[in-house]
């Protein structure tokens, strides 16, 4: 099995622009979400397991540097900034604030995914640091999954056995919990393989979960489903040091 295609988010408030980026990456056999502001973007990344973000500096509500400020805090997701061509403010404050690249506007598109290549190039050939969640338990209902040992335990403390489809999965449910996820999303969380070919998958991989987390897997409470929309964990998730 190859490995997925980089899943590219791509942030600007201009639709034109959105468009024409998007086309031409997915032309040259990337994978691109599009979003038209902070406040979309932040979902998007909650929804999908985003490789690189192309952020517009300038865009109405919260700004492309204070987004990518807010993205340098949270995780190490490459930033390719895309700002005016007289800006020079905003290339070295975006830089400063930890964007990883900028391309100028009008731009080539050609010179864009060279620049998306090369950000990805040099970010992947660096060990990224650990999850800080790795080192916490998230703890719903009456289960705690150690997420650094990958150990699921019921009320009683006896460990539950997980594949590791199986943690893959809840994991990206405890995530994200109270937001329906897709199909193709939770395969995009899980694995990135092709929906189109592996959508059942995820179907038999919820129903295995929900025997091992659920008091009537016939009746689900914890994951349930959202018909034509995909499913969505219920439980409040708490962080908790192991």
């Amino acid at each position: 099995m190859t490995e997925p295609a980089p899943h590219i988010l791509v942030v600007d408030d201009h639709r034109d622009i959105r468009d024409l980026i998007g086309r031409y990456l997915v032309k040259n056999g990337l994978r691109v979400t599009p979003a038209e502001s902070a406040a979309a973007a932040r979902k998007a990344l909650k929804a999908a397991a985003i490789d690189l973000v192309v952020l517009d500096v300038m865009m109405p509500g919260e700004d492309g540097l204070s987004f990518c400020r807010h993205l340098r805090e949270s995780s190490e997701i490459p930033v390719i900034l895309l700002t005016a061509m007289a800006e020079d403010t905003d290339r070295i404050v975006g830089l400063e604030v930890g964007a990883d690249d900028y391309v100028t506007k009008p731009f080539n598109p050609r010179e864009l995914l060279a620049r998306i290549r090369a950000v990805l190039r040099r970010t992947q050939a660096v060990p990224k640091q650990r999850d800080p969640i790795e080192a916490r338990r998230l703890v719903f209902d009456r289960f705690a999954l150690d997420v650094g040992r990958r150990e699921l335990t019921g009320e009683d403390g006896v460990s539950i056995p997980l594949s590791t489809a199986e943690y893959q999965l809840l994991q990206a449910f405890l995530k994200r919990p109270h937001l329906v996820l897709t199909r193709d999303q939770l395969m995009d969380l899980t694995s990135g393989r092709s929906p189109q070919v592996f959508d059942r998958s995820i179907d038999n991989q919820v129903s295995r979960l929900r025997k091992k987390i659920e008091a009537d897997p016939k009746n689900p409470t914890l994951i349930k489903t959202v018909w034509g929309g995909g499913y969505v964990f219920t439980a409040d998730v708490v962080e908790d040091a192991p």
